[in-house]
């Protein structure tokens, strides 16, 4: 996939929501709960099609291997094993996912321990608290952080800069490059939340920008503008350990106390 032009990247985030070939990401289709895990162990990995950036997560989750649909309807959030929520503008995305009556089966999916990334806005959806919120806004919650919207500035202030990351898989190594679009940063984070990266030099150095509590992980930062896709990875790596988990849960017969 082109790597999109400097321009197109710092311009005013826009739904992007789009099939991608190869995939069955279509908004219109509605796949059923029955489809939530197929045969063959491919996990299906919903993204939130309401506004952001989605095409170019689909694209991402689809070069790993697995299977990335659109997410716009509550039969579609029963259908998914995981749930990526991409950038875009917070306050919109809430609003949006009220008005098609997602926020309620995502409250309940999150809760029941179903994986979930968020990319920027993403983040703050994920966030228990955010600092500056308007009166209206709500989250899905889930991390137990606190976040402050635009926290590096405006789209002006957009910027790129290469991090140390605690990769969660020993064997991937390496810095990340992160491109922060009118970024959220976290403020506070709870003691069962691992901080995976913090800006590493400028005004804000030492600001937390990645972070994981159990299934849930997010980032400040955009890593679905570019070619590396190792932070999908991890994410794609969580959502098939839960499935394992879940599939052993099910195969597992009850035992019977015949003492």
């Amino acid at each position: 996939m082109r790597r999109p032009s400097r321009r197109a990247l710092y311009a005013d985030p826009v739904s992007t929501i789009s099939t991608i070939p190869g995939t069955t990401a279509d908004p219109a289709a509605d796949p059923g709960p029955d489809r939530r895990a197929d045969a063959v162990g491919v996990p299906r990995i919903g993204v939130l099609a309401v506004q952001g950036d989605v095409r170019e997560h689909l694209a991402a989750l689809t070069a790993l291997g697995a299977e990335g649909v659109t997410v716009r309807r509550p039969a579609e959030v029963e259908a998914i094993d995981g749930l990526v929520i991409p950038g875009g503008e917070s306050t919109v995305m809430d609003k949006l996912v009220r008005a098609f009556d997602l926020r309620e089966p995502l409250l309940r999916r999150i809760a029941e321990g179903m994986p979930a990334y968020g990319s920027c806005a993403g983040m703050i959806m994920l966030a228990d608290r955010i600092a500056d919120a308007r009166p209206d806004q709500q989250t899905l919650g889930g991390l137990d952080i606190t976040v402050r919207r635009n926290a590096f500035g405006r789209q002006v202030d957009s910027f790129e800069q290469d991090l140390d990351y605690a990769w969660g898989d020993p064997s991937t190594t390496g810095t990340v490059h992160a491109v922060f679009i009118r970024a959220p940063w976290v403020e506070q984070a709870g003691p069962g939340v691992e901080v995976l990266a913090r800006v590493s030099e400028g005004p804000a150095a030492g600001r937390i920008v990645a972070v994981r509590q159990g299934n849930l992980m997010a980032t400040s930062f955009h890593p679905e503008v570019g070619a590396d896709r190792r932070i999908h990875a991890e994410f794609v790596s969580i959502v098939r350990e839960h499935r394992l988990q879940q599939s052993g849960a099910r195969q597992s017969p009850e035992r019977e106390d015949t003492a």
